[in-house]
């Protein structure tokens, strides 16, 4: 798993349930580091335990924590290169999901050695999807869920998300917009942000 996925676990957890709590964690997996270093390369098993043990020590399932730091990602001000990086997507949330297929590609521009799952939209009309995700990574479709909801919320839309488990090696995210302009998304502009005055 790269570094950059691990770093981005650690600081949801950090951030949403504090310092002590993530030292806990570091604790109970016996790592001799407290901080990922977000330009090296961990194993998938070691991904899974840190899961593992966030849910343990919150009491909830593994599925849940993984749609919380999908939702972290993108809402947390702190965080703004995932949610930028999706918004380039298009200006809708509809235009979003007709995105997704290039996703992996647009995030290896970013950071070359960065690989997400392969993301296939089926759009069936009539405003219903289903998202694919296909990775070596268990629950990457709950990560999914969470990040799909931010930005819906993002845009303003009003969506209905359901995991629907794995068929033929992917996990599957059926997906129904009720409404793309529901509320007032999150300003966003295109351009990069200057710092200090004109």
């Amino acid at each position: 798993m790269h570094g950059l996925i691990n770093r981005a676990i650690q600081c949801f957890f950090r951030d949403t349930y504090g310092a002590p709590a993530w030292g806990e964690v570091v604790r109970r997996l016996e790592l001799d580091f407290t901080e990922f270093e977000p330009m090296l390369h961990y194993g998938n098993e070691l991904t899974q335990r840190m899961i593992g043990e966030m849910a343990a020590a919150l009491g909830k399932d593994r599925e849940t924590v993984l749609e919380d730091v999908g939702t972290y990602l993108i809402s947390n001000p702190a965080v703004e290169a995932p949610r930028r990086l999706l918004r380039f997507g298009g200006e809708t949330f509809l235009d979003f999901l007709h995105s997704l297929d290039d996703l992996p590609d647009r995030a290896r521009l970013a950071v070359e050695d960065l690989v997400l799952p392969a993301l296939e939209l089926r759009d069936y009309g009539g405003n219903q999807f289903s998202l694919f995700c296909t990775g070596d990574f268990a629950g990457i479709g709950h990560v999914a869920v969470g990040v799909l909801r931010a930005m819906a919320d993002d845009y303003g839309a009003l969506v209905f998300l359901e995991h629907k488990g794995v068929s033929h090696g992917a996990e599957v995210i059926e997906i129904t917009l009720i409404e793309a302009a529901f509320a007032e998304g999150r300003a966003f502009e295109l351009g990069l942000a200057r710092a200090g005055g004109a």
